[in-house]
This record gives structure tokens, sequence and C-alpha cells, in this order.
């Protein structure tokens, strides 16, 4: 990696920044001062301008998406973006201001949507409260006369007239009063009372203790009145979300524009963050950046072509981005390893090692060759088909070469299908035929072999583990740092190969395991007399025998790829259990009907299980066994300056 300044005439500025953006060459660096005698444009607002004019257009076909949905095949997902010629920006860029208003509208029709929606529950709620008032011919706010003091309002019981006339002359025997009741249910009374104007400071105490209140939300008409009003708004808001519905859904022909339009103004913020980052005086800008050592020269002849530049090179510091590249096997891998980090200048670049044990274990635990000829061919399939772009391609890739090896694997297992011929052949000839007997080459049963499946699970495991330590030699070799490659690492990795000698030896001959074992002895007093080497005293012995519980950990770690076996029992058992529950219902046509339904329903259901299950259990053997040995990640990855578009790519200039 690169350090690269490039100086260039300020009125050039947005030529440059154009054709860099679209190279996809240097990756801007972000610094905290400027030089002596430069200043910086504060790009703020017009960048806030294009981000808002972004979330604008999102709302829109969010809401285009919700009322008028784009009609889409099952497998839209894996095509690729829409080309656009360069002469098209610029049509682009005459069309924004409307398609930013077409996009305003669409927001604004689903607010009023909701508006509507909103006030039709405070409509919903009202008519609730004046269901029970609808006998009542007087509003519900009427007030005192002169002579009357009026009281409409609601008891928290189940009263009668008389039992509420009896309920009231027992809190006052005193009180004057006449009552009508409008309604009453289980847990409410709603009534009218009149009482002389003297009395209502009375009244009111004894109606408080009965627990008395008032309407929520008194009218000046009666109930009934307010209830037609309240259901002729209810119909008009109806209305009104209908039609702001139908308008929504005429702008359905525009989702194409407002999604082009989306990305302009994305690539436009991009390039406006990136001003922001320039030194600049009246006459020049200067630019700071990393590129690729091997995209140098492209650098100089793309500036050499579009305007007057100065470009100086500078060798890169260790906390440089860093730039994966990696051969066609190995390439679709890099998103496991950038899921979990990107590597550090201190580490190595393992994709190629992760690529092929994700590829082995994979297959080692979906371990069906009719599984794994399907991931190809399907996959080959929508890549022909569909050419999706770079990132989708390198995701498709990974499980095609995982279908690979799931192929393999399967036909080591003897399972295509699960058992599936062996069933079809036994339900349509009432004969008895196995797998083996099928197949002409000797197969491993996950079944019955269970054990010696297990043993090479844990065989592989050991060797994955020794490639990780194997990694972590190397680092610490390259960095000089031998003390640490031989006694930290390097005792360990033969320990370990002890320990594999002497299983070979208890299943052999006497010697092997006693040179296993001399193996074995030979690495743990290595490693007690050198891994409290940073100890002083007494503590260098304390620290190397402690050193020697480690083992304990290495041991877990190899149980841990146990799950081959179990994964790929786990597969070949449910295909088996689908096989057999397909042919319970004879050879009649009911039967094979029901047959084809439960074949194909029941391998759908075991490929989507295990081959999620194969994915995760398998990037934890990666990251948890073998990344724990030697890799530090907290790299940061080289991410170029470029057209970060969703739908839409540039054509490239050939």
């Amino acid at each position: 990696m690169k350090k690269v300044r490039i100086v260039a005439l300020r009125e050039d500025r947005k030529r440059v920044l154009e054709h860099l953006q679209d190279s996809s060459l240097i990756m801007v660096k972000k610094r905290d001062k400027t030089e002596e005698g430069f200043s910086r444009v504060d790009m703020t607002s017009q960048m806030q301008v294009f981000e808002r004019n972004v979330t604008l257009t999102e709302q829109a076909l969010k809401v285009l998406d919700e009322y008028a949905r784009e009609k889409k095949g099952l497998l839209s997902a894996f095509e690729g973006r829409k080309e656009v010629d360069p002469d098209e920006i610029g049509e682009i860029a005459s069309k924004a201001g409307d398609v930013i208003n077409v996009s305003k509208k669409i927001v604004d029709l689903n607010k009023k949507i909701a508006d509507n929606s909103a006030e039709q529950i405070r409509i919903k709620t009202s008519l609730a409260q004046l269901e029970a008032w609808q006998n009542l011919d007087i509003p519900l706010n009427t007030g005192d006369t002169s002579s009357a003091a009026v009281f409409i309002g609601s008891f928290p019981a189940a009263y009668t007239e008389q039992s509420l006339s009896e309920a009231i002359a027992k809190e006052n025997p005193k009180l004057e009063f006449e009552l009508e009741i409008e309604s009453s249910q289980n847990n409410m009374t709603c009534a009218v009372i009149f009482t002389p104007i003297s009395q209502k400071l009375m009244t009111e105490d004894a109606l408080r203790t009965l627990g008395f209140s008032r309407p929520m939300s008194p009218t000046s008409r009666t109930p009934k009145v307010k209830k037609q009003r309240l259901t002729d708004k209810s119909k008009k808001l109806d209305e009104s979300t209908e039609k702001a519905i139908e308008k929504i859904k005429s702008f359905a022909d525009k989702r194409e524009e407002i999604k082009v339009t989306q990305d302009y103004f994305r690539i436009r913020a991009d390039k406006y963050n990136v001003i922001n980052e320039l030194d600049q005086t009246r006459h020049v800008f200067v630019l700071y950046g990393y590129i690729p050592e091997e995209d140098a020269e492209k650098l100089e002849k793309l500036c050499d072509r579009i305007a007057t530049c100065y470009i100086e090179f500078e060798d890169a510091e260790e906390d440089a981005p860093v730039k994966l590249k990696n051969n066609r096997f190995s390439k679709p891998a890099q998103s496991i390893l950038t899921m979990y980090a990107a590597p550090s200048h201190a580490d190595i670049d393992p994709t190629p090692i992760l690529a092929f044990f994700f590829y082995f274990f994979f297959g080692m635990m979906f371990s069906d060759a009719g599984y794994g000829l399907l991931m190809v061919i399907a996959i080959g399939i929508i890549l022909k088909k569909f050419k999706p772009d770079e990132n989708m391609r390198n995701t498709l890739k990974l499980f095609q070469y995982c279908g690979v090896s799931t192929f393999f694997w399967g036909l080591i297992f003897g399972s295509i299908f699960g058992d599936a011929p062996a069933s079809l052949y036994n339900m349509f000839t009432g004969s008895k035929i196995t797998m083996a007997q099928i197949l002409p080459w000797p197969t491993i049963d996950p079944q019955k072999d269970a054990l010696m499946l297990m043993v090479i699970s844990i065989a592989f495991g050991l060797v994955h583990i020794l490639v990780g330590m194997g990694c972590k030699f190397y680092i610490c070799f390259k960095q000089k740092d031998y003390a640490a490659a031989f006694f930290d690492t390097g005792l360990w990795m033969l320990m370990l190969v002890g320990f594999a000698v002497m299983a070979v030896g208890m299943a052999t001959a006497q010697i092997v395991m006693t040179i296993g074992m001399v193996i074995a002895i030979a690495s743990a007093v290595g490693l007690v007399l050198t891994q409290g080497r940073g100890k002083k005293g007494f503590g260098k012995v304390i620290g190397g025998l402690a050193s020697l519980y480690d083992v304990t950990s290495y041991i877990s770690d190899l149980l841990s790829y146990s799950r081959l076996l179990a994964l790929g029992l786990t597969t070949g058992v449910m295909a088996q259990v689908f096989n057999m529950l397909a042919t319970m219902f004879g050879t009649s046509i009911a039967g094979c009907i029901i047959m084809v339904v439960i074949l194909l329903v029941g391998h759908v259901i075991n490929i989507g299980l295990n081959a999620l299950g194969s994915y995760v259990h398998t990037m934890r053997l990666q990251y948890v066994e073998m990344f724990s040995k030697f890799y530090e990640g907290g790299g940061e990855e080289f991410e170029p300056f470029s057209l970060k578009s969703k739908y839409i790519k540039i054509k490239e200039d050939k």
C-alpha cells in the first residue's frame, strides 16, 4: 500500500474528483489538520441536502412498496444493478428536482394516510364512549339552570333507578333529587341527576363518594347527533385515505426514476464528503489518500489524461488500510474473513487457508451428493442468467464451491438425497437393497461407522489447529521473534503431534506409541523450561508448569470438531426419515402423488435447516478454533472513493 498526494488546479477539481470516483483507485485519507497556507471549504450544508434527498427517496420507495408492490420474480434478488451510460447522468440530474417533488408528494400522502388512521382511532374511541348515552336527549355538557343543578356522568357499578336512589339517599338523607338511568352494565351505570341548585355542593359530595365521574369529552350536541357526525367524518376519512392510496399507486411508474435519482444524490454526497477533506487555496487543491502499489501507474495515466496534476507516492505506515488480493478460489471467502475482522499489517492474509477449510468442512457437514449437485447447478444457472454484482457473485460462488465439496462428501458417505435411490427401488420392486450395494465404490456410513468418523473428524480438527499454529509460527518468525516461534508455538505443535502419534500407536504398534510419548514428554519439558522465561526466580518454574494446563484447552478445541460428525449424521438421518415417510403410502397413483409432495417438502426443509447449520458451525470452527491460534485482526479495510450506488452502476468506458 502506498500513500499518495495529488495536487491539481482548483478549476479542475470537479473533473478530477469525478474520474477518481469512477475509477475506484484511491481511498481518501481523513486528516485532522490542514497544511499551512491551505484551508478547507465547508460543504456540510450541501451534503445535508443530498442526504435528505436520499432519505426522502428511500421513504418514497418504502411507501410505494407498501401500496404498489413491485412485481418481481423469486430470483430477482440475484439480479445485478442497472447499467447506466455516463451520458445519462446529466439527464438524471436534470430530472432530479421533479423526482424529488414526486417523492415529497408520496411521503406527504403517506403522512395523510397515517393522520387519517390516527383520527379514525380517536373517532372509534369517542363512538365507544357515546354508545352508552344514546338514549339521552340532551347534550352531555348541559349546565345548571337558575334553579336546578344537573349532573351527567357514570358510576363504576351496576345500578337500577331504585338502587341508585337508595345509595344516594344513604349518603345524604337530606338531598332532594330526580334521576334517570341511561344505561347500566356490569361495571358502569350512566345516569342524569337533577337537584335544587341550593343542594349542589351536598350532592357533589354524595356522588363523589359513590365514584361518580363526568364524561371525558362532553359535547354541546345530543349523543345521537354527535354519533352521526362522527360516523360521517369517519366515512370521509375513509374516502380521503382511499384517494391517497390511489394517488400513491399512480406514482408506481416513477419507481425507477426515484431509484436512479437516489443513487445520483448518494454519489454526490460521497463526492462532497471528499471535498470536505481537501486542502485548498484559491488556485489549487491537495488530496491525500492511499492506493495499492500495483495501481499507482493507472492513477498516473488517469491524471495525465484528465488534467494537469502533480502526484507524489510514499510508503504507507503500519496503520494504512489493507486491500486483500486473492484468486478465484479464495476470493469468495473474503466476506467470511472481513465479517470477523480485516487483517492488520502484523497478520498474514488467511483467506486461502480459510477458503479451503470452509469448503472442506461445509461439505463434510452437509454431506449429500444430491444436495451438493443441486447447489452447483442452481447457482451456475443464476450466475449465468442474472449476472449479479460482485458481492452477490462472490457469495454465490462461495456456496457453489461448498456445493462441490458437499457433492464429493456425499459420494464418500453414500448419500444421494439420503437413501432415496435405495428407498425408491425398494418401494417399486419390493426388494431390499442398500446404498452400499448400489454404489460401485466403498462408502462410509455415518450411522454404522460413527466411531471411525469421529476419529476422522478429530484428525481433521488436529490438522486445522496445526495449520493455525503454523501460521502463528510463520508470523513470529517473520517478525524475528524466534523465542515465541519455537517455544510458544513450536513446542505446542510438537506436543500435539506427539499425542497424535501416540493415538496412532494405540491402534497400530507399541513402538509408534512410544515415539509419540517421547515427543510429547520432550515437548512438555521444553514448555516447563521456557514458558516462564519472562518471570524471575521461582516464578519461572511456576509459570512453566502452569502453562501445561493449556493442554485442556487444546483437547476442548479438538472435541469441537465432533460437530463434523454430528451435522453430517443429522443431514443423512433427516433425509432418510423423509424418504421413509414418502414411501409409506404404496405405489398407487395417490401414493405416488403423496410421495412426490413429501419428498419435495421434506428435502427442501432438510436443505434449509442443515445448510444453515453447516454454514454457522463451519464459521465457528474457523473463528474460534483456528483464528484464535494466530489471527489478531483489527486492520482497516481498503474502501476506495467510488460510485457507491444501490440501484445503478455506470457502464465502463471501453
